[in-house]
């Protein structure tokens, strides 16, 4: 391999990090025409300002040869070295450094000042730019073009631990012709923009609110919407953060329990919604169940579609078992895939809108961290909350349910729901749909005309 070779390889890092939304960049270190080591920028995803490719890959390096002196080593890195890593590189004894694209800010290799040709330092180490420097160059500037864009769109700039899927992802989907509204004041968010449909009069005398799942969004309940508008209804359906529309935090761990409540909590109260059926199913049902209780004059009915309250006290079911062991096993499963199983009547357009939301590993930590939120065992986050709530369902609730089965759920089936029915109070027999898996609302049009005449009488 040559310089050119290596500097491909440290150009596929760098679009690592670009996908992790970290600025692309990357680093090979290279030993007797070996790689031996490899890093790409991630000081937003550790924390971490001295997390530069060429310092993680140095790192690296020097573990795998079990000492800090790299002297008999090269280092590719796609962007000319700032202070800091050429410092690292000479305290290294690196014996070349080659970079691709000049940095014109921040450059210490030339560009700014030229540590490398420091003759009072003590080492010196060969240094050699512009290898590949137009593709280097246009990976970031391309990088930060489109980062300057999102900010320019309106009024809700992009956090920088944040990404937002492209506009043009959600372009023309089937069933979907609703305009987006956007909110990024509530004191939760923090200035991450979270999405939501807004449908029908405000006065209206009834509202649906409308929670998803995961790794559903609020395309879930395209086919319900439209019945629901059409009785003179109001209909509000938010995208959980992490998901459809909304901002999606590059961290795994950003996403709690307690935290995404809030924003539930907050946002209803920012709309001031009154007359509320809540719709729920999956995770909309798990955060949404808990909600009634902090407010219960605003909620007049539920109806509730495969999902379960989470307490902590009782085992999760088999089949959630076996779907949290498949996300950590396949963190970047084929979600069209996942609703065309259990959805033999969707086509395939509409199963990919639900790959809309997520075009790489970067924009999915909400899809690897929500099986694991799941609470489990009695001081679990969100545990108590459940249990408080499932004491309300009980003995408090006032309102009105319907209950719908999707009998071919093999995660929150039947078994699930039927636990969950006897937690509600004056909860009737539910509605059976033998034909319907996981995702109930996609058989939504029937369910929401049998809502409306639930809850009209």
């Amino acid at each position: 391999m040559n310089d050119t070779d290596y500097m491909r390889v440290a150009l596929a890092l760098a679009r690592e990090a670009a996908a992790a939304g970290e600025v692309p960049v990357g680093a090979v270190v290279v030993r007797d025409g070996q790689v031996i080591a490899t890093g790409h920028n991630a000081p937003i995803d550790g924390h971490d300002p001295t997390a530069h490719a060429e310092i993680v890959a140095l790192r690296a390096a020097a573990q795998v040869l079990g000492n800090y002196r790299l002297d008999d080593c090269e280092l590719y890195v796609t962007l000319e070295p700032c202070a800091m890593c050429s410092g690292a590189m000479m305290h290294a004894r690196l014996r070349r450094v080659v970079f691709g694209a000049a940095d014109p800010k921040t450059g210490a290799a030339g560009s700014v000042l030229n540590l490398f040709g420091e003759v009072r330092l003590n080492h010196q180490t060969v240094v050699q730019g512009g290898v590949l420097a137009e593709e280097c160059g246009t990976l970031l500037s391309g990088f930060f073009r489109a980062r300057r864009e999102a900010h320019a769109r309106g009024v809700h700039p992009l956090r920088d631990d944040a990404l937002r899927a492209p506009d043009e992802r959600f372009a023309a989907l089937p069933g979907y012709p609703w305009q987006p509204n956007y909110l990024s004041d509530l004191p939760s968010l923090a200035g991450l923009r979270l999405h939501f449909l807004d449908e029908g009069p405000h006065d209206a005398p009834r509202t649906w609110l409308c929670l998803h799942g995961n790794p559903a969004w609020s395309y879930l309940y395209r086919k319900m919407i439209p019945v629901f508008i059409a009785a003179g209804d109001r209909v509000v359906a938010p995208d959980l953060i992490g998901f459809g529309k909304s901002d999606k935090p590059k961290k795994d761990r950003f996403h709690r329990f307690d935290w995404h409540r809030q924003v539930l909590l907050e946002f209803i109260e920012h709309l001031d919604l009154k007359s509320v059926v809540l719709v729920v199913q999956d995770w909309g049902g798990l955060l949404g169940l808990t909600l009634p209780m902090a407010a219960p004059g605003r909620y007049r009915g539920l109806l509730v579609m495969n999902t379960t309250l989470a307490c902590g006290d009782t085992p999760l079911s088999p089949g959630f078992l076996a779907w949290r062991e498949m996300c950590a096993k396949h963190p970047e499963f084929d979600v069209a895939r996942l609703f065309a199983r259990g959805n033999p009547q969707m086509s395939a357009e509409e199963c990919n809108a639900y790959n809309a939301p997520f075009p790489d590993r970067g924009h999915r930590a909400a899809l690897r961290a929500f099986p694991a939120m799941v609470p489990e065992r009695s001081e679990d986050e969100g545990a108590v909350l459940s249990r408080q709530a499932r004491e309300f369902w009980r003995h408090q609730w006032q309102g009105q349910t319907l209950m719908v089965i999707g009998q071919q759920d093999p995660v929150l089936g039947e078994p699930v729901m039927r636990a969950l029915q006897r937690d509600i109070r004056h909860c009737p027999e539910p509605l059976l749909l033998p034909e319907a898996g996981h995702f109930v609302p996609e058989h939504g049009e029937r369910i929401a005309r049998e809502a409306c005449a639930v809850f009209a009488r």
